[in-house]
C-alpha cells in the first residue's frame, strides 16, 4: 500500500504566499514523477505542476512564474510554493505520484486534497 499525505493548505489574501507539501509512504520501490492538480468548484481537475525524479518540471500557463514545484527524492516528497496568489487560484489541490512498487509495476497515486482559498 502507498499513501500520499498532503499538508499546507489554508486561507490567504490576494498577493500572498502559501506552501504545500506532499509525502509518499508505503511499499515504494521508486518514484518516477510527482505533481499537483487542482479542482475549483464546478470545474474539472487540471494539472498545474509536474516534476520528474530527475528534476525536470512543467507548469500550467496559469501558474508559470508564480508557483514553484520541487522534489526531495530522499524523503519521497514534493512541494509546491504558491506566490502572488489570486482569487482564481482558489481550489482543492491534489498531490499525485507515479510510483513503482515492489512488484515492479508503476501506478498513479493521489493525495486526499487540501483546500486553498484566496480571499480578502
Amino acid at each position: 500500500q502507498v499513501q500520499l499525505l498532503e499538508s499546507g493548505g489554508g486561507l490567504v489574501q490576494p498577493g500572498g504566499s502559501l506552501g504545500l507539501s506532499c509525502a509518499a509512504s508505503g511499499s515504494i520501490f521508486s518514484i518516477r514523477a510527482m505533481g499537483w492538480y487542482r479542482q475549483a468548484p464546478g470545474k474539472e481537475r487540471g494539472l498545474i505542476a509536474h516534476i520528474t525524479s530527475g528534476g525536470s518540471t512543467n507548469y500550467a500557463d496559469s501558474v508559470k512564474g508564480r508557483f514553484t514545484i520541487s522534489i526531495d527524492n530522499a524523503k519521497n516528497a514534493v512541494y509546491l510554493q504558491l506566490n502572488s496568489l489570486k482569487p482564481e487560484d482558489t481550489a482543492v489541490y491534489y498531490c499525485y505520484a507515479d510510483i513503482t512498487v515492489w512488484d515492479k509495476n508503476t501506478y498513479a497515486y493521489w493525495g486526499q486534497g487540501t483546500q486553498v482559498t484566496v480571499s480578502s
